[in-house]
């Protein structure tokens, strides 16, 4: 027997009942967008395998274990994007888009990682992306941190997420933090699970992210990066912190939030929940103004976050149980030869001259009982009746489905002002 194909393990089908959600929020964000001034960019899904090498770096989980890389016909190494952010500053560096100037930049779509599958994390995931170039102060990072907040609000998520912040200083101050955090963990190095003490050697800011709670107290007591800033990263924070004061955004200072990349410096946030269990970051940002300049452009300021679709649909489930679908106008039952051979042509007539009318023509025949059977199914509003008496007299029957009113007929040269009240 032959064995039925499946999706790829963590490569999910988006089914029509969940697609109300996804087209909700790509509404939302779209709309939200446009308000800001910001402009979408379309990026291509595979990139050359360098490009992530040379902005996430080879000693990450992500380059080592995570990305999907193949060889091509030429043998070129190419990559699924595991990210958005290194192929919108490839773009912005190759099309001239980027130096002297300020664009603030949007994309969405699906990025892939080879990781265990689980609730709200995927080996294909929908990130919504937002980067802004050109601009240094600490009134862009606010922005978008209002912007976030705005959408939790219209989405009716606020209550859901806290903002977290942190500072990552300028990339002295952090190394010189690095060696104190460093020399802090090698004392307690007996006590640090086997992918803390890896981390340790690689990449030691990202223990300060573990989440083995067995960790927590050792953690506790590391030496903190917002004591080591420098002057110009901790004015930066405090003027962030006071734009977001004034806009009444709350927020929690979380020394423990840090990237473990060396382009990204200063402002750090993340939007947080409890509400999915371990995948409980809905929303990462922060600043990287030495990345530009890292892939061969001009030095360029830089902010910017990403959210997972996934997890935000997660949240709107929670809040939201049962969407109200696209519900359909009306359902044209059609009854005998003539009327199915005239139905279709009425049907574009009604569809020409009421462009906003949401109508299903009955397909595949049926008798009259299975056609109802159909129409009240498809959540229409009323039905419109086709049958032989009605093609000899021009007519059409009009049947509520959802409301207590009496079935009539009307001429079918009527039915357009009928249905436009």
């Amino acid at each position: 027997m032959t064995k039925n194909l499946q999706a790829i393990r963590g490569m999910n089908d988006i089914l029509p009942k969940q697609v109300g959600y996804w087209q909700k929020l790509e509404s939302l964000l779209h709309e939200l967008m446009l308000a800001y001034g910001y402009q979408e960019i379309r990026l291509p899904i595979v990139e050359k395998t360098e490009l992530f090498k040379r902005t996430i770096g080879e000693v990450t989980d992500i380059v080592e274990k995570e990305m999907y890389t193949f060889n091509d016909r030429n043998e070129d190494s190419l990559t699924l994007r595991p990210e958005g952010t290194a192929g919108c500053v490839r773009a912005g560096i190759e099309h001239g888009l980027l130096y002297n100037q300020i664009q603030k930049l949007w994309y969405l779509g699906p990025m892939f990682r080879y990781e265990r599958p689980q609730k709200g994390r995927y080996r294909q995931f929908y990130q919504f992306g937002v980067e802004v170039f050109g601009l240094a102060g600490p009134d862009i990072d606010a922005e978008l941190i209002m912007l976030t907040a705005r959408l939790w609000r219209q989405l009716g998520l606020a209550d859901s997420v806290i903002l977290q912040l942190n500072s990552l200083g300028n990339l002295t101050a952090r190394n010189q933090y690095r060696e104190h955090l460093v020399a802090y963990l090698l004392d307690h190095y007996s006590q640090l699970d086997e992918d803390s003490q890896r981390r340790l050697k690689t990449n030691p800011l990202r223990v300060l992210d573990s989440k083995n709670s067995a960790l927590q107290d050792i953690l506790a007591n590391a030496p903190k990066l917002i004591d080591h800033l420098d002057t110009e990263s901790r004015d930066h924070f405090q003027k962030l912190c006071g734009l977001l004061e004034n806009a009444k955004i709350a927020y929690q200072v979380n020394p423990y939030l840090v990237r473990g990349l060396d382009y990204y410096g200063k402002t750090v946030f993340e939007w947080v929940t409890d509400s999915l269990g371990a995948q409980g970051t809905v929303c990462a940002g922060g600043r990287y103004d030495n990345l530009v300049e890292q892939l061969g452009g001009k030095s360029t300021p830089a902010v910017g976050f990403a959210m997972g679709m996934e997890r935000l649909i997660g949240l709107l489930e929670q809040v939201e149980p049962e969407l109200p679908g696209a519900q359909l106008d009306a359902y044209l039952i059609l009854m005998g030869a003539k009327a199915e051979q005239d139905g279709l042509a009425l049907a574009e007539h009604l569809r020409d001259k009421l462009p906003g009318l949401k109508l299903q023509s009955n397909l595949g025949e049926g008798g009259f009982k299975a056609q109802f059977k159909r129409a009240d199914k498809s959540g229409a509003r009323l039905a419109l009746i086709l049958g032989e008496d009605e093609v000899a007299n021009h007519t059409i029957t009009i049947k509520w489905l959802r409301d207590e009113r009496e079935q009539q007929t009307v001429a079918q040269a009527e039915i357009i002002n009928y249905l436009s009240v």
